[in-house]
């Protein structure tokens, strides 16, 4: 079978290199595509340029190539309704369609949900301009959470710690700060707890956990700084123990299958919670309708199973055929190194070697932001995210270890990343 993977990051090699091994891809004449990709794709797939805005032109490659399923990897042409557009002409698709893909793009629409489904959240204030904002500051306490309601590549949230800061957020988010994204932004109560991210997948129907992760949004060591992308993660997250998870699914997960199913708009594809681990039980901070980034690059690194057979059943409606998927007791670590400047400004066009070397002991160097020029001879960075450098260990400070050894086997002058990477849960191995 040939298979359109969509998206040019680090979730997407990561998924591009467990696609490559799918049993799927069979024959000398099966091809894995990838649109546009970046260099480290390009050792697992073809790389084709496509204008992921004109659905028309994506369902022709499709047409042209024979594909047999098309796998989106990143949340905007999802919120854009490509799935919907696909699954017209015939085409399978792993990805929910524009109304469900609603769940990551607009924080109302899901916070709504939960309201209607009972599903355990923050409590919150929907606002639509800057005056309603300040004036809902009245039924809160700080530290304010502040969430611009649109897209805003994983740095929509501010938590402001007082009434001051939180109006000059406001300000800005309702002055264009986060272009419209922030045209509506919703206020929520500020929740206790330790946070941490679970998966699933399922095809409206039936629903199949697909482990779980911590990751780190913060820029600084100790998770202090400004919220970026994510500058790593580990993967499991023992902290959501089998209890837990059960809960989530059960109160969380499976609700807001059903009642998206139920109001018209099934769900197709990952979902990934990230839940607050409070005194009162998980409760959801957010839904995101794709594999995160960087969490997609450890979970790969521990499923043991045939992704592109578990994407293919979703996206067939035939889940409940399949049996849960396996992944691996290690685990996984990777560590985000950055341009400089970022989330600001980042550095472009830093030079970067070393990468065959970093993972000669093991480790797996997945591309986010990277370009090749002079004929292919030079890797430079071409984002703010460049590198997602990760391991596998039969612990999380034994994958730390491995991480680390080869991020500093990599040669990138005007790179950093953070050193603390699964911070919490190495301490509490400590203690064990």
């Amino acid at each position: 079978m040939n298979i359109l993977l969509l998206g040019s990051g680090g979730r997407e090699h990561a998924l591009a290199w467990k696609l490559a091994q799918s049993r799927l891809i069979t024959e000398n004449e099966d091809r894995l595509y990838a649109s546009p990709g970046n260099p480290g794709i390009a050792d697992h797939a073809a790389l084709v340029t496509l204008d992921v805005a004109s659905h028309a032109a994506i369902a022709a490659f499709c047409a042209d190539k024979r594909i047999g399923l098309v796998v989106i990897g990143p949340e905007a042409p999802l919120v854009d309704g490509l799935a919907d557009s696909l699954r017209a002409e015939g085409i399978a698709v792993f990805g929910p369609s524009k109304a469900a893909a609603q769940l990551e793009g607009s924080k109302g629409f899901t916070k709504d949900l939960c309201d209607r489904a009972g599903i355990p959240t923050a409590g919150y204030i929907r606002t639509t301009s800057l005056e309603q904002a300040v004036q809902a500051l009245d039924d809160f306490t700080p530290p304010f959470v502040l969430k611009a309601d649109g897209l805003a590549a994983g740095k929509g949230v501010v938590i402001a710690q007082s009434r001051a800061e939180a109006e000059e957020a406001l300000a800005d988010m309702f002055g264009g700060g986060f272009g419209s994204a922030g045209a509506e932004v919703v206020i929520e109560e500020f929740m206790e707890g330790e946070e941490a991210s679970f998966f699933a997948i399922t095809d409206g129907a039936t629903i199949l956990p697909f482990g779980s992760a911590q990751d780190h949004k913060r820029v600084g060591e100790g998770d202090t700084g400004p919220n970026t992308g994510g500058m790593g993660a580990y993967s499991p997250a023992p902290v959501l123990t089998p209890a837990l998870r059960a809960e989530a699914i059960d109160r969380i997960i499976a609700p807001t299958v059903r009642t998206l199913a139920d109001e018209g708009m099934p769900y197709s594809g990952v979902l990934y919670a990230g839940l607050m681990l409070t005194e009162q039980g998980p409760k959801l901070v957010e839904y995101n309708c794709r594999f995160g980034d960087p969490e997609c690059q450890v979970l790969m690194m521990r499923l043991e199973g045939d992704l592109g057979e578990y994407m293919l059943a979703c996206a067939e409606n035939r889940l409940a055929a399949m049996e849960p998927p396996h992944f691996s007791e290690d685990s996984a670590l990777t560590v985000v190194m950055a341009a400089k400047g970022y989330p600001g400004t980042p550095e472009k066009g830093g030079a970067i070697r070393g990468i065959g070397v970093a993972e000669q002991g093991g480790a797996k160097v997945f591309h986010a932001g990277t370009k090749l020029e002079d004929a292919g001879d030079r890797l430079l960075a071409n984002g703010g995210r460049v590198l997602n450098v990760t391991a596998r260990g039969a612990t999380t400070a034994e994958a730390q270890a491995k991480a680390y050894a080869a991020v500093d086997a990599i040669d990138f002058p005007t790179g950093f990343c953070r050193r603390d990477i699964g911070w919490r849960e190495v301490a509490r191995e400590r203690k064990r």
